[in-house]
């Protein structure tokens, strides 16, 4: 499944979560935007199936300078 994911991030620390998220597995996709959120994120997620395994949300929300985020999974795509 693919998943939106904003990122708010704190003060000035933008390009250090870019720079990590780029590393992260089941990252597609990282852009560095301008306006509500600082970073927005196309992942591939996995269905909650397994609630021991840690997913890329849970991941990214565990980055130091993240600050919350929002997800969107997508329903459908053209």
């Amino acid at each position: 499944m693919i998943a939106f994911i904003m990122i708010n991030t704190s003060a000035g620390a933008e390009e250090e979560v870019f720079d990590q998220l780029q590393k992260m597995e089941g990252v597609l996709e990282a852009h560095l935007v301008y306006g509500v959120y600082d970073i927005i994120v196309k992942a591939e997620i996995e269905e909650a199936k397994d609630k021991e395994k840690e997913g890329i949300v849970e991941r990214i929300r565990q980055l130091k300078k993240v600050q919350s985020t929002m997800t969107l999974v997508v329903l459908k795509s053209h």
